[in-house]
């Protein structure tokens, strides 16, 4: 059943209309461009930045306001932030994105690749960039199982470099939920070998903290706990 946030109607009309998905996926082509041209003419780079300047300044001066920025309502449930994240959000310009599914044994599943935006070590995806891929499809796992928590920490074994540009999967998947612990796996291969493996440990929130965090708005079950 394949559910990431442009099937199965997860997707607010309101926030990941088609023309944000195709601006987004232009925003993905223009970094790829920045990062992974060489020997470009630099009249030719400052025309281009003149010109997203302008862009930019079109569309913010179009909205009258940003989220983030003047106080407007964030997304008010877990569907309404799956196309932002930064991991499998096609409204995302900086997701690679990972198109995800659940498998048959409830298990997620999800398959891409990274761009040269996600570099760490020469011709390989950062560490970082692998941490916070599992953080997310971690937390996806959870909500899918209706276990959806808070990050309290997060283990990874590197056992070696993650390639750019390469198909990719990552498997999640619940290893045990113990009152309102809940203890996740999941691990990322390339050609079917795997590159890293992680374990998180996640936290529901009390009702107190999820009305302080988040307060009448639905909570995301997302991000890091305290």
């Amino acid at each position: 059943m394949d559910i990431d946030d442009t099937a199965a109607g997860a997707a607010p009309a309101g926030f990941a209309t088609p023309a944000r998905v195709r601006l987004a996926g232009a925003a993905r082509d223009l970094v790829d461009a920045v990062l992974g041209t060489l020997a470009v003419d630099d009249a030719v780079l400052d025309a281009a930045a003149r010109d997203i300047t302008r862009v930019a300044e079109h569309v913010r001066a179009e909205a009258g306001h940003a989220y983030g920025r003047s106080g407007e309502t964030p997304p008010e449930s877990h569907d309404d932030y799956l196309p932002r994240s930064p991991v499998v959000g096609h409204a995302s310009p900086i997701a690679p994105p990972l198109g995800w599914e659940v498998a048959g044994d409830g298990s997620v599943v999800a398959r891409g690749e990274f761009p040269v935006a996600c570099e760490g070590p020469p011709g390989y995806v950062h560490g970082g960039w692998v941490a916070l891929t599992f953080d997310e499809i971690l937390g996806i796992t959870n909500a899918v199982a209706g276990y959806a928590g808070m990050t309290g920490r997060l283990t990874i074994r590197y056992r070696r470099p993650t390639p750019l540009a390469r198909p990719v999967r990552v498997e999640g998947r619940v290893e045990k939920v113990e009152g309102r612990r809940i203890v996740t796996r999941a691990r990322l291969l390339v050609d079917g070998t795997t590159t890293a493996e992680s374990e998180g440990l996640f936290v529901r929130p009390s009702p107190e903290r999820v009305r302080e965090y988040f307060g009448d708005r639905p909570a995301y079950g997302r991000g890091s706990a305290s």
